[in-house]
């Protein structure tokens, strides 16, 4: 057993089973032995990549994408260039690299990182050399300023609670004990009136996820912008509503048991994006439909800019360059599992690349 399986197995054994979302905070986020704590999970030595780990092109795609949005809402001359979950910094660095181009822009951008971990903040200062940053532990202590952030794939990180239809009641499932070890079982089904409205498309045995912390935040940030004006940009895996279940674990870039190492591995699970699109309505912003995550970073121009730098690339170099194309935007990797969504001020244009509510998904 790692040592967190031992703290958690003598608080199940004291208190009884406990929830998905419980066993999830206190694997990924515990002070002493939580995944995020306790390491730099990112890149070939670590358990899995993200996209500005893939290319510096996404990150400088981004970066223009918010940079238009800066020009739409006329230029204000101080405001939060922020990103929640930054990992290693890349994406940041990458985005005031792009952001040169706009002097004017740059020098209004103040730099606010959401960052919990102390390991990873240690990292973002080195990426991002001596550039001016503030760190929070949560969006609540950020200034009031318009606000254009990014937050790529940080959702699928924050806990999530399972539940199984049965009849017209909800079995939620559980972290408990058996013979000592970690195991999954069910609570006795009982009606919610939260998951009543997912009666009507669900069959019994249907698995519903839910995540406690996805209104409040996605709700913080979306009021910010409707008050005082700027952007976010979420780009995470999953789907327009919650259907089945895709709780999961990694560890050295392949899937695990999620109860076999906690606190070592990475813990996730697809993001419900109806559920962000409603929490930034409700708080007053406009939302954009969910789009592909190829689609979105072709209509920013990716294929071009990649053409463009081959022309000084060859051999293992260009064959890299071309298959960091690929595994953004191909169907069979990145493309069509990521997925994009943003909110903006009512009134103000959408981001580049996204498409209006009312539009079919692409």
């Amino acid at each position: 057993m790692t040592p967190l399986a031992r703290l958690l197995a003598a608080r199940i054994a004291a208190e009884g089973p406990i929830s998905l979302a419980d066993y999830m905070a206190d694997c990924l986020l515990h002070p002493a032995h939580g995944y995020y704590a306790t390491r730099d999970p990112f890149g070939a030595a670590g358990d899995f990549t993200t996209a500005p780990e893939i290319t510096q092109m996404f990150g400088e795609l981004l970066g223009l994408c918010l940079a238009q949005c800066w020009l739409d809402q006329g230029r204000p001359a101080r405001f939060l260039l922020a990103e929640i979950g930054p990992g290693r910094g890349t994406l940041m660095a990458d985005m005031l690299r792009a952001l040169k181009a706009l002097p004017a822009m740059r020098a209004a951008a103040e730099v606010h990182l959401i960052e919990a971990s102390p390991t990873l903040r240690a990292r973002q200062r080195q990426t991002l050399g001596d550039h001016p940053v503030t760190w929070h532990d949560g969006i609540h202590s950020l200034p009031d300023a318009p606000l254009f952030l990014v937050a790529n794939e940080f959702f699928d990180a924050l806990p999530i609670r399972q539940f199984r239809r049965s009849g017209a009641g909800w079995a939620e499932r559980q972290v408990g004990l058996r013979d000592g070890q970690l195991t999954f079982g069910y609570a006795p089904p009982v009606p919610l009136a939260t998951l009543a409205p997912r009666l009507a498309d669900t069959s019994e045995g249907d698995i519903v996820e839910t995540c406690p912390a996805l209104p409040a935040i996605a709700g913080d940030i979306a009021r910010r912008i409707a008050s005082v004006g700027g952007a976010a940009l979420i780009i995470d895996y999953g789907g327009w509503q919650s259907l089945g279940d895709t709780f999961q674990a990694l560890k050295s870039h392949a899937f695990t048991d999620p109860l076999a190492e906690p606190g070592l591995a990475d813990l996730t699970a697809h993001v419900d994006f109806q559920a962000l699109s409603q929490a930034f309505r409700t708080a007053g912003a406009a939302s954009t439909a969910m789009t592909l995550q190829g689609t979105f970073l072709n209509r920013l121009g990716l294929a071009a800019r990649t053409e463009a730098l081959a022309r000084n690339l060859q051999g293992a170099a260009l064959d890299t360059h071309r298959a960091a194309y690929r595994r953004l935007t191909d169907a069979s990797e990145m493309g069509e599992l990521f997925k994009v969504i943003a909110c903006h001020p009512t009134g103000t244009p959408a981001p580049p690349g996204l498409d209006p509510p009312d539009a079919q998904y692409a």
